[in-house]
């Protein structure tokens, strides 16, 4: 096997473990936790369930430190293709949204410390404090949204990558970039034209479905080297 088709591969075990715990912290928790427009039944659910929320939060800390491995494999494999395209997906990928995410959690915590029953809390009235905690969870909420924008933005350099490498079908990297446009359409109508969500959501989230064949080809193909012949010079390594 080519060292590329060892990167490649490895990229796709860690872009998997992404998929299979990003979904925990994102998705699962908040719609358990989480009732609409109601501050005390949110608040119950957090004090019912403290420790699922802890998932939740170890979930992400978990998933985003290993984004940050994925986007460093995704460099080795692709910077010989563009440097420069290489360092902004790294910036954009890792650099940016990681810190935003990490932060972020920092509402969860809030959120947890606000029902805990402390003593110090008891200035406050139960129904300020469920709304506070039930505050905290909706910033996460759209603290998850700004950092939608950059897991979008990142897609872009990364499909361009996949595109001009001539080892990964270019049919992959125009999936990532629409993948991109699916992010950042739903992160930025949320942000600016919040009344047409339902409008874009569904579109948005058939696009950000556009990653899944790369990670597939990743995980189980890897990269196919270049016959010598066709190669280029300094781009591929085999062994």
């Amino acid at each position: 096997m080519s060292t590329i088709q060892r990167q490649a591969r490895r990229a796709g075990w860690l872009y998997l473990l992404v998929g299979l715990s990003a979904p925990i912290g994102l998705i699962y928790v908040p719609g358990k936790l989480i009732a609409s427009g109601d501050a005390t039944l949110t608040a119950d659910h957090i004090r019912a369930s403290g420790a699922l929320l802890r998932i939740g939060i170890a979930s992400e800390l978990f998933h985003q430190t290993v984004f940050i491995f994925l986007i460093l494999a995704l460099y080795r494999l692709l910077k010989t293709v563009d440097e420069s395209l290489a360092q902004l997906m790294v910036i954009l990928g890792a650099l940016v949204s990681v810190p935003i995410v990490f932060v972020n959690v920092v509402n969860e915590l809030a959120a947890l410390a606000l029902v805990d029953g402390s003593r110090y809390l008891s200035v406050f009235s139960k129904d300020q404090v469920d709304a506070m905690a039930y505050l905290f969870l909706r910033l996460h909420g759209l603290g998850i949204i700004v950092a939608g924008i950059f897991w979008g933005l990142w897609l872009f350099p990364f499909g361009a990558l996949v595109i001009r490498s001539g080892f990964i079908p270019r049919l992959l990297g125009l999936l990532l970039i629409l993948a991109g446009i699916g992010n950042l359409a739903g992160s930025c109508t949320s942000i600016l034209f919040p009344a047409y969500r339902h409008l874009v959501d569904p579109i948005a989230m058939v696009l950000e479905a556009g990653e899944l064949p790369m990670l597939v080809w990743l995980l189980v193909w890897g990269a196919r080297a270049k016959s010598p012949e066709g190669s280029v010079p300094g781009r591929i390594t085999v062994e």
